[in-house]
C-alpha cells in the first residue's frame, strides 16, 4: 500500500506481496509528478528514508521552479518531435548551409518517418533503443545510422536542457558504431600528374588540400590575405559548393578560424597564381567567367578532365587529397592531435578512427624510446 505524503509530494510503496513489507528485502517504488506535470515512477530504493529523500528533492525542485518556467517546460514536453526538430534546426545559426541540408536529409530519410509524431516528454532510453533497432531492421548503413543517432542526440539533449525531458533518454543506450572503410590515398606521383595535367586553378586547390589539409570548399576561398606568415595559412571561411556563397567554416561560428602549416610549395603556388591571373577586388584567387567563386561542379569538371589527361584510372576522389595531407603529417611523426586541429575535425575520435593505421609502428617506436630512457 502506498504511503501518501503531503499534497504534491507523491508517494512510496512496495510492489511485492510480502506480509511484512517493512522488513522484506524488496525495494521501494516512488510515484510523483515532475515539474512538467507528468506522472513518473522510480524503483530501486532500499529504505523508506532513501525513497523519502528522493521525493523531497523532487518536491523542492518543483517548488523552486517559477510558474512561467514550469509552464514553458510543459509546453516543450507536449510538442511533437517533428515540430521541435524544425524549431531546433532554425536555432542552429552556426550551421553552414551544407550542414543544414545534411541534417534535413537525415531527418527526412531516417528519423521523422519513425518519430515525427511522438511527444517530446515521452522519449526514454527504451524509445531510443527501439529507434536504433528499427534502423538495423531496415538495413540502414552504419554510417547513416551513426548520423541519424548523432542528430537525434543533439535534438533530444537540447530538449532536456530546456526542461522538456526530465531524464537522460540516452542512458545505457549503445550507439551504432561506424568504422570508416579503408581510405584511398593518392601517391605523390599521382598528385604531380594531376597538377601537370590540370588548370592553374586546379593546381591551387590540389596544393591547398594536399599541402595544408583544407576541405574543397575552403580551398575555393583561396585568398592571399590568409597567408598570415610565410609558413602559416589561416582558414577563415568556405565557399558553399552549391550556392557559391561565402559561409562560416564547418563546426565553427561566424568569425572563428583555424590555422594550418603552409609548406613553401603551397605558398609559391598561391603567389604564382596571383602573378599570372591576379585576384578579385577582395583578394580571392579562384573564379570563373560567370561566377566570382568556384563550386563543386567546377571542381568536378576540372578534376575529371585532369585525370583523363594524366591517364589515372583508379578511383580517386578530391577528398583523397586531405587523406594525403594526414598521412604525410603522421608519417613525419606529427602528433595526431595537431593533425585533427589543422584539418578542422570537431572530434579527435573521428581522426583517430580514420588515420590510426597510418601512424607508423607507434607501439614499437614507443618501446624503443622507453628502453633508451631506462
Amino acid at each position: 500500500m502506498a504511503t501518501q505524503l503531503i499534497r504534491g509530494m507523491g508517494s512510496f510503496y512496495k510492489s511485492c506481496a510480502c506480509a511484512r513489507q517493512s522488513r522484506c528485502p524488496h525495494p521501494y517504488v516512488i510515484r510523483y509528478r515532475d515539474v512538467t506535470g507528468r506522472q513518473r515512477e522510480e524503483t530501486g530504493y532500499t529504505t523508506q528514508q532513501s525513497a523519502l529523500d528522493r521525493l523531497t528533492r523532487v518536491y523542492e525542485e518543483k517548488r523552486s521552479t517559477p510558474p512561467q518556467r514550469a509552464e514553458l517546460k510543459r509546453e516543450i514536453g507536449k510538442q511533437r518531435f517533428g515540430k521541435y526538430a524544425s524549431t531546433w534546426l532554425s536555432r542552429q545559426r552556426h550551421y553552414a548551409q551544407g550542414s543544414v541540408r545534411t541534417v534535413k536529409q537525415v531527418l527526412t530519410s531516417q528519423i521523422l518517418p519513425v518519430l515525427e509524431t511522438r511527444r517530446i516528454n515521452t522519449f526514454t532510453s527504451t524509445v531510443v533503443d527501439d529507434f536504433v533497432m528499427s534502423m538495423e531492421e531496415r538495413s540502414v548503413g552504419l554510417a547513416a545510422q551513426q548520423n541519424a543517432f548523432d542528430t537525434l542526440r543533439k535534438i533530444l539533449l537540447d530538449a532536456r536542457r530546456r526542461g522538456g525531458i526530465t531524464e537522460d533518454p540516452f542512458e545505457g543506450v549503445i550507439p551504432p558504431e561506424y568504422i570508416p572503410r579503408k581510405i584511398t590515398i593518392p601517391t605523390l606521383d599521382e598528385i604531380h600528374a594531376l597538377k601537370a595535367a590540370g588548370s592553374d586553378g586546379l593546381r591551387v586547390v590540389i596544393d591547398l588540400m594536399s599541402g595544408c589539409g583544407l576541405r574543397n570548399g575552403e580551398a575555393y576561398a583561396a585568398n592571399l590575405e590568409r597567408m598570415v606568415a610565410d609558413d602559416v595559412y589561416r582558414v577563415t571561411e568556405q565557399i558553399e559548393g552549391n550556392t557559391r556563397e561565402r559561409v562560416p567554416l564547418k563546426h565553427r561560428k561566424p568569425g572563428e578560424f583555424r590555422e594550418t602549416p603552409m609548406p613553401w610549395t603551397v605558398r609559391e603556388s598561391l603567389l604564382q597564381y596571383e602573378k599570372d591571373h591576379g585576384t578579385s577586388a577582395d583578394g580571392y584567387l579562384l573564379r570563373t567567367q560567370r561566377s566570382p567563386y568556384w563550386a563543386h561542379t567546377t571542381l568536378e569538371y576540372q578534376r575529371n578532365a585532369a585525370k583523363k589527361r594524366a591517364g589515372i584510372t583508379r578511383r580517386l576522389t578530391t577528398y583523397a587529397l586531405r587523406h594525403f595531407f594526414a598521412s604525410n603529417c603522421l608519417a613525419m611523426g606529427i602528433p595526431i592531435t595537431d593533425v585533427a586541429e589543422w584539418m578542422g575535425h570537431r572530434n579527435i575520435n573521428m581522426t583517430f578512427k580514420i588515420y590510426r593505421h597510418l601512424m607508423p609502428a607507434s607501439i614499437g617506436r614507443a618501446a624503443k624510446r622507453l628502453n633508451e630512457g631506462l
